[in-house]
């Protein structure tokens, strides 16, 4: 018998393709998505909802709307003031930590990976899984390795069956990822990695320039994946 598993699925590249290694390994019991007024959540439900009834796998969105109110994030902000385009150098460390602080949302995956820890719980699932990786947790350290360590410590004592916390990614790089993803068979136009609600991923924010730079590393043609002129 496969164990059962919950999976956060924001529909991202890194999500996405958690989504497909889990499935194989697991029963995937539940996948969540979480609205907390992100500017890219309608693109997110709509892909993350096809991304879990190609795998007939049960998806939730989760209403966490009153994190927008906490303010400080670019990511929520009705003016769309997400960083982008020559705001981004994803070759330079020092201003990639600047744009990670515009688009930081107060204890984000602290919040979402105990929602999903509780719901692991009452479904008898043993793990959650999130699509972390280790080129992003150097600029966000609730991506990193010693997140999952720390909050699977803490879920010892939240939760009656301690769930664990695992990811597929989280020690590879944006690469790496896009490599997997070609071996599981993940389409790349069911994902949304894009900060932004657009036709098509913008194509400037800091997460299309780190999808972009990988899926030219990996040899994918990626052009029809962005918007053709910038808006």
């Amino acid at each position: 018998m496969k164990p059962k598993v919950v999976i956060l699925l924001s529909a991202g590249l890194d999500s996405g393709t958690n989504l497909f290694a889990a499935h194989l390994a697991n029963e995937i019991v539940l996948a969540l998505t979480f609205d907390y007024g992100q500017l890219a959540a309608p693109k997110e439900i709509e892909k993350a909802r096809k991304l879990a009834a190609s795998l007939n796998i049960p998806h939730k969105v989760v209403d966490l709307s009153f994190i927008k109110t906490f303010g400080g994030s670019s990511l929520t902000d009705d003016q769309g003031r997400i960083p982008s385009g020559s705001d981004v150098d994803i070759e330079s460390h020092e201003k990639s930590l600047v744009t990670a602080k515009s688009v930081w949302v107060p204890n984000r995956n602290g919040i979402f990976l105990n929602i999903a820890a509780g719901f692991a719980e009452a479904l008898g699932a043993e793990a959650v899984i999130p699509g972390f990786n280790k080129e992003e947790a150097t600029t966000f350290p609730d991506n990193s390795y010693g997140f999952m360590e720390a909050l699977e410590a803490s879920f010892k004592f939240s939760t009656a069956n301690q769930v664990k916390v695992k990811s597929y990614t989280h020690q590879m790089d944006k690469l790496g990822i896009v490599q997997e993803a070609l071996k599981l068979g993940v389409n790349f136009r069911d994902l949304w990695p894009c900060y932004k609600n657009r036709d098509k991923w913008c194509g400037e924010c800091e997460s299309c320039l780190r999808s972009k730079r990988a899926f030219e590393k990996a040899g994918v043609e990626h052009k029809d994946f962005y918007q053709s002129q910038p808006q």
